[in-house]
């Protein structure tokens, strides 16, 4: 390094060295701040708790406190619950519902309907055959070439 040079590289080094410093103390202020509000805010909560657990459950004014029974042990099922009575429907409702019902499933299929005659869908279907056709009639070639070379391999002498 020419001499020149040394104290402009020391002089970038104390400035990083400077930067970090100052970046460090400002976290640790930051930092500082922080846990002195989450521990103000730990300090409340307990304050909070310890005055709910002396003044005990709520119950409202000559209502006993509720005991809880065990019904069930193990997921072992309860008694059935009983099935829901049918009530009569309205006309209307029940044609409002009929007809919902009826056009959500004409809507669905004609969605379905278009979708599948779509161009793109038809040209891929198309594709598809052709591949799947060709793909038979090579499995088809090779099929007869192995059940040749098996019939030849059994067959002793001169067949042709």
């Amino acid at each position: 390094m020419s001499e020149p040079m040394v104290p402009a590289v020391i002089g970038a080094a104390a400035l990083v060295v400077c930067a970090l410093v100052l970046t460090l103390v400002r976290l640790r202020t930051s930092t500082r701040t922080a846990l002195a509000a989450a521990l103000r805010e730990q300090q409340e909560l307990r304050a909070r708790l310890e005055l709910l657990e002396r003044s005990g459950p709520a119950a409202p004014a000559g209502e006993q406190p509720r005991e809880f029974v065990i019904t069930e042990v193990g997921g072992a099922p309860g008694p059935p619950e009983p099935a829901p009575v049918p009530t009569r429907i309205e006309g209307r409702l029940f044609a409002d519902i009929v007809l919902r019902e009826g056009v959500v499933k004409v809507a669905s299929l004609a969605h379905g309907v278009r979708r599948a005659l779509a161009p793109e869908q038809r040209n891929r279907i198309r594709f598809e055959v052709r591949r799947e056709t060709r793909r038979a009639g090579r499995r088809r070639k090779a099929d007869v070439k192995e059940a040749l070379r098996q019939y030849y391999a059994r067959e002793p002498g001169d067949v042709a």
